[in-house]
């Protein structure tokens, strides 16, 4: 199985369709399609139902795509090892939370960039369960996301401690007039939040059913709403407290046990650790004087 091959059917798989995939790859479609089919032939199964619009993989696709992914990363992996010698260069590939880059990243960027400047330094933000899952498919090289993770394949380090609050709209004076409100929508990002799956916590351990919620992409609508009185969130205080003079919402505590939430860095066992990413955590500590606390497996 060559391993060209596979990686012009990953990108296929990853992109929908043969065109597409042929203009990342900067080649023609026939040449996609002919190495498709060589593929198939090859292996003796079917890898892509053809659709009008593009391209699904079959269920023998989706078995294979892990291991296709899993061989170009190793290969990748092993030539920046041999490469990865004196001052960092090369791509860096990190995933965070947008709040945890918003509030406790910017320094190190910052710092990072003006200190090495070869490396070409990628930042994807996502909810916890997306960035999780690109980090054990090998898509990212590790990420900042929200605790508790217990995972047998990724190495797992404490970096910061949020307290997370409860906000409100600004008549709601307390904690319990804003939770005793009938009918009380929870505004919050997609699935695969920590967040929201919290806040849904906090809410059935007092015996409220939360069937209704609001759905948005980006911090500043879930605020937005929030103030407009539209439903409840549950975000890091230390979030509000930057931006409070510009949020009309009102902020109320929770037990501690319930606030505090640890934002960890995940990334996999078996990945190599290039220099570019012991400098960039080194960049974190200094900048924010967190230090990492390695979990125990």
């Amino acid at each position: 199985m060559d391993t060209s091959d596979l990686k012009i059917f990953a990108t296929v798989a990853r992109l929908g369709g043969m065109n597409r995939a042929a203009c990342a790859l900067n080649t023609v479609q026939s040449n996609v399609t002919a190495r498709v089919r060589a593929l198939e032939h090859k292996i003796g199964c079917q890898l892509f139902d053809r659709q009008p619009r593009g391209v699904v993989l079959t269920a023998a696709g989706q078995r294979l795509l892990p291991y296709a992914e899993q061989i170009l990363s190793l290969l990748d992996a092993a030539q920046r090892a041999a490469l990865d010698d004196g001052e960092p260069h090369g791509t860096l590939r990190l995933g965070s939370l947008e709040t945890t880059a918003a509030l406790r990243l910017a320094p190190a960027l910052s710092r990072f960039v003006s200190a090495y400047p070869r490396v070409d330094l990628v930042l994807r933000t996502g909810t916890t369960a997306e960035l999780v899952e690109a980090v054990l498919r090998r898509r990212l090289e590790g990420a900042f996301v929200c605790g508790p993770i217990e995972h047998g394949e990724l190495d797992v380090a404490a970096v910061f401690s949020e307290e997370l609050v409860l906000l409100a709209a600004p008549a709601m004076a307390s904690l319990e007039a804003a939770l005793g409100v009938g009918n009380t929508r929870i505004i919050v990002l997609k699935a695969g939040c920590s967040y929201r799956q919290r806040l849904e916590s906090f809410l059935a351990k007092r015996g409220l059913q939360t069937p209704r919620l609001l759905e948005f992409g980006t911090i500043e609508a879930i605020l937005k709403c929030v103030g407009a009185g539209l439903g409840i969130t549950l975000l890091p205080r230390s979030l509000l407290e930057r931006i409070h003079p510009k949020t009309e919402v009102s902020m109320h505590r929770l037990p501690r046990a319930e606030a505090q939430v640890e934002t960890l860095f995940v990334r996999r066992r078996d990945g190599f650790q290039s220099r570019a990413l012991l400098a960039f955590l080194q960049c974190v500590s200094t900048s924010t004087g967190a230090k990492a606390r390695r979990r125990a497996a």
